[in-house]
């Protein structure tokens, strides 16, 4: 009986939703969405093709930024096909087991991205308590270590949760609330006992994040305790503004992220629209806003932007 209702769940098919009570203007509202994706994905691909090629970024900073840019694009792209097929009226259709695929690639690389966040703030950490020994602790080969680790546990992590989900009969509705599949949404649609998924979702976020978040607290007590002790007005906050990007990155991720999973929880009768919308904000904000605030703040990444789009007259200014 459970090898029959493991092959019916993989055979399903479930339906994405777009907007509920505004199905006529999905066309219209596929628009600011497809410039929000083009955004994100052309300040990405910026990000790391300035790392790449300018020899002055080939540094751990810059490293932690590509990987931040890579989880970004990670997180966001998964979802696109999917969004446009619904808004599009093309299909509403998804499989089961792509819908997994398509699950584990967003809760896997939202993990991770605020496993390279803590690995930014260590970054920071070092950079200002010990400047001198900064090129020797954050070697390229420990950080292509982080990377690595970052990502295989938040994969491994998310295995036996959509593992069980092939073993759920879905008798009932088929229909997801979102235009991609996101675990919590699935495990309401299932006729099962599914308390392991929701228990585990809960200690998976619990410790994943909050391992993450206490890392980052932790790294930001020693900064700044090590910035006050310094002497000049303009080293303290030449010292601070070396870490307001990363703070806004850091705020960018876990204010949607925490919204998103509150609004699951405690918020189920709530309009659709309030799910729907924090939905997307957690998984296109990041992508968006991350390249720009890196790009106004951080004086080499600013200038390889101009350098991309005004050769010209950077190439001269240089000269």
């Amino acid at each position: 009986m459970a090898t029959l209702n493991s092959s019916n769940t993989l055979s399903s098919t479930f339906y994405l939703t777009g907007i509920p009570g505004y199905e006529e203007f999905h066309h219209w509202i596929s628009i600011p969405f497809c410039v929000l994706y083009l955004v994100g994905i052309m300040g990405n691909c910026t990000i790391l093709h300035i790392v790449r090629t300018d020899p002055r970024l080939h540094e751990p900073m810059y490293y932690f930024l590509a990987m931040l840019s890579l989880t970004d694009m990670g997180m966001s792209m998964p979802t696109m096909i999917s969004l446009f097929r619904v808004l599009w009226s093309i299909s509403r259709e998804i499989q089961f087991n792509i819908c997994v695929v398509q699950m584990f690639l967003i809760h896997t690389f939202s993990f991770t991205e605020s496993s390279v966040l803590l690995a930014m703030a260590f970054d920071r950490y070092v950079a200002i308590c010990h400047p001198l020994r900064y090129a020797t602790i954050l070697t390229p080969r420990l950080i292509a270590k982080i990377g690595i680790a970052a990502l295989l546990r938040s994969a491994f992590a998310m295995i036996p949760l959509l593992a069980r989900l092939a073993f759920f009969p879905f008798c009932h509705s088929h229909t997801l609330s979102h235009s991609y599949c996101l675990h919590q949404d699935m495990i309401h649609l299932a006729c099962a006992d599914t308390m392991f998924n929701i228990i585990y979702g809960l200690v998976l976020i619990t410790v994943l994040w909050g391992m993450d978040s206490l890392g980052i607290f932790v790294s930001y007590m020693y900064i700044l305790q090590s910035i006050l002790r310094i002497a000049s007005r303009e080293g303290r906050l030449k010292a601070l503004n070396t870490c307001a990007s990363h703070i806004c990155a850091v705020l960018i991720l876990y204010v949607p992220m925490i919204g998103l999973s509150i609004v699951h929880r405690f918020a189920k009768h709530s309009s659709p629209l309030i799910h729907i919308f924090m939905a997307h904000v957690y998984l296109l904000v990041p992508p968006v806003l991350n390249p720009i605030i890196y790009s106004v703040k951080t004086k080499q990444i600013r200038q390889g932007v101009l350098h991309i789009l005004f050769p010209t007259k950077v190439s001269s200014t240089v000269m």
